[in-house]
C-alpha cells in the first residue's frame, strides 16, 4: 500500500501543477502563441492548431514521467 500512496501523492502534485500551468500558462509562459503554432483565418473561418505548444508540452510531460518512474523504482 505504500507504493499506491506514493503514486496518488505524485499524481495529486502533478494535477495541481498542470492546473496552475493551464490556468496561468498562456499569460506567463506565452503558451499557445509560439512560433510553430498554426493559425489560419479566412473570412469567418478560423483554424488554430498549437503544434509547437503540443510538442513542448509533450517533452515536458515525458521528462516529468521519466523522473517519476526513476523515483518510484
Amino acid at each position: 500500500m505504500n507504493f499506491l500512496g506514493k503514486i496518488l501523492i505524485l499524481f495529486g502534485v502533478l494535477f495541481v501543477f498542470l492546473g496552475i500551468i493551464f490556468s496561468f500558462g498562456g499569460k506567463i509562459f506565452g503558451l499557445g502563441k509560439l512560433p510553430g503554432d498554426i493559425f489560419i483565418k479566412k473570412g469567418n473561418v478560423v483554424f488554430y492548431f498549437p503544434l509547437a505548444t503540443c510538442v513542448l508540452v509533450s517533452i515536458v510531460l515525458s521528462l516529468i514521467f521519466y523522473f517519476i518512474s526513476k523515483f518510484l523504482k
